[in-house]
């Protein structure tokens, strides 16, 4: 049993149904599967043990995704940001690699090992291909590698088997669950676990995917209103164009009833404009990682707009939390000694189900004898069951022998009126261990005084929580998700110490 079996079950029960929307392509669910059975034929016939996909979203994506699955291997979407040798060490480490790339794209992998093919050829064989039988795959088979964003080291390629992604499919979504009327527009990465994880899922619940292969905030809206769709997937980042391209204004869509969101950390001022700007709309919060097959835990959208409106400083902050555990998921804080920790203390997050792999390229399992994996996140739970993530265990910084999330600093300064966006990193220090720097990103028009900034956070925290350096930046370097990274923010601080306003 394979991920087909999810395009197998959507297309037995709404043959004829759109399943896909690319610009001003559309394809049935019975169009698509043919497309899938073309093209797993088409890698059949190159015997190859690997696909890699080098490319944005659109059409090309979920067909790859399941084609591979026809075929017998493995998928690994790339990001088609990186450089030519990160790409070509990364291609490097899959064994005998079918390269389907986008024709702009193509130099980037000239050098990669495998055989290379664009996206056009690729599709031309598509047509001509005489159809073969799908491959015999056990559930314990590799279906997708994808390789971490690398924030904090190099990039991790990630196994996810068949048995995983259909434990979480099958446990968090209803099948044929979706209304004929019912669409889902994306816009996430394709090399992300969320962009795998909205093609699985909306498959099985038989909705129209609606892709919009290059995010543009005002495209975006005009998408979602002219397509009609009920539900959506963003990053931080893409929700705060949103916002900012709305400048206080509701927006129009009608239709849209879900609005999810995942991939980094969301700045509350981000999420408050949001809820206010689509008041009709259902938000959620879907926590994952790559390792366990996306989404763990979910916030939905009564829990939003009942601490939107709360009084009550204790459901307020569950704005910030990412709620609970989706059905199968098991989780655990423990501390530095792997003990259990209570009710509000904070503590490193393990998780345990059928969906979580845990599993890395060349390095196996890191999973313990029990099954549970650490996510590296230290979190903490409230009384009513509520979790909150307040950061990496590789994020903390270590300032005079006490442990500080940056997060909690983070929290502050993003309140302060002259504040766009900020990072804090620990950075070295003979005295303390470890300084607190924070760079920021002034509001335009605004150049905020290190000082001010410095009073500002000390007015809301304890003194051991002021920055040590102020850096004034254009932009924070991240990941297309907004995962902020902080060892590029680290080596450009040390780097650069002329721009360092010292505090």
């Amino acid at each position: 049993m394979s991920i087909s079996l999810l395009l197998e079950m959507a297309v037995s029960g709404n043959p004829d149904r759109t399943a896909l929307v690319v610009d001003d392509t559309t394809v049935t669910y019975q169009q698509f599967a043919d497309r899938v059975a073309a093209a797993g034929s088409v890698i059949q016939s190159a015997d190859v043990d690997t696909v890699v996909y080098f490319g944005g979203s659109g059409l090309d994506l979920p067909t790859l995704v399941f084609a591979s699955a026809h075929a017998g291997v493995p998928f690994a979407p790339v990001n088609y940001r990186l450089s030519p040798e990160q790409l070509e060490q990364l291609i490097g480490r899959l064994s005998r690699p079918l390269v389907v790339v986008e024709q702009r794209y193509l130099d980037a992998v000239s050098s990669a090992a495998g055989q290379i093919v664009t996206v056009e050829d690729f599709r031309a064989r598509i047509e001509t291909v005489a159809v073969t039988e799908p491959a015999v795959v056990d559930p314990e088979d590799t279906a997708i590698v994808l390789f971490t964003s690398g924030t904090t080291s190099a990039p991790k390629g990630v196994v996810l088997r068949h048995s995983h992604l259909l434990s979480y499919v099958m446990g968090t979504v209803e099948y044929a669950s979706a209304e004929e009327t019912d669409g889902a527009l994306v816009s996430v990465p394709p090399y992300h676990i969320a962009g795998m994880g909205t093609i699985l899922t909306n498959i099985y619940a038989g909705r129209r995917i609606v892709y919009l292969p290059h995010f543009d905030a005002q495209r975006w809206l005009d998408v979602a209103r002219d397509t009609a769709v009920t539900s959506a997937m963003v990053v931080p980042t893409m929700l705060d164009m949103i916002v900012d391209t709305l400048d206080g204004a509701e927006a129009d869509v009608p239709t849209l009833k879900s609005l999810s969101y995942g991939g980094a950390r969301m700045p509350l001022p981000t999420l408050e404009a949001a809820l206010r700007a689509f008041p009709g709309v259902g938000f959620v919060n879907a926590y994952g990682l790559t390792e366990t097959s996306s989404t763990i835990a979910l916030l939905g959208p009564d829990d939003h707009r009942d601490a939107l409106s709360s009084s009550d400083p204790n459901v307020r902050a569950r704005l910030g939390s990412i709620g609970r555990p989706v059905p199968g998921i098991e989780i655990v804080i423990r501390d530095a000694e792997d003990n259990p920790v209570g009710i509000g203390e904070q503590g490193e997050l393990w998780v345990r189900g059928p969906q979580v792999s845990g599993e890395y390229m060349g390095s196996g399992s890191s999973l313990d004898d029990e099954g549970w994996f650490p996510t590296r996140d230290l979190a903490y739970q409230d009384a009513d069951g509520f979790l909150f993530v307040v950061g990496r265990n590789d994020d903390t910084i270590i300032r005079g022998g006490e442990n500080i999330a940056p997060a909690e600093i983070e929290d502050v300064l993003i309140r302060h009126p002259k504040v766009r966006s900020v990072a804090v990193v620990g950075i070295p220090d003979d005295r303390w261990g470890q300084a607190i720097a924070a760079t920021v990103v002034p509001e335009p028009g605004d150049q905020p005084d290190p000082e001010e900034l410095r009073q500002y956070v000390r007015a809301h925290l304890r003194g051991s929580r002021t920055p040590d350096l102020i850096v004034f930046r254009s932009e924070l370097p991240s990941t297309a998700t907004g995962k902020i990274l902080r060892r590029n923010i680290v080596a450009d601080i040390l780097a650069d110490s002329a721009t360092v306003v010292s505090v």
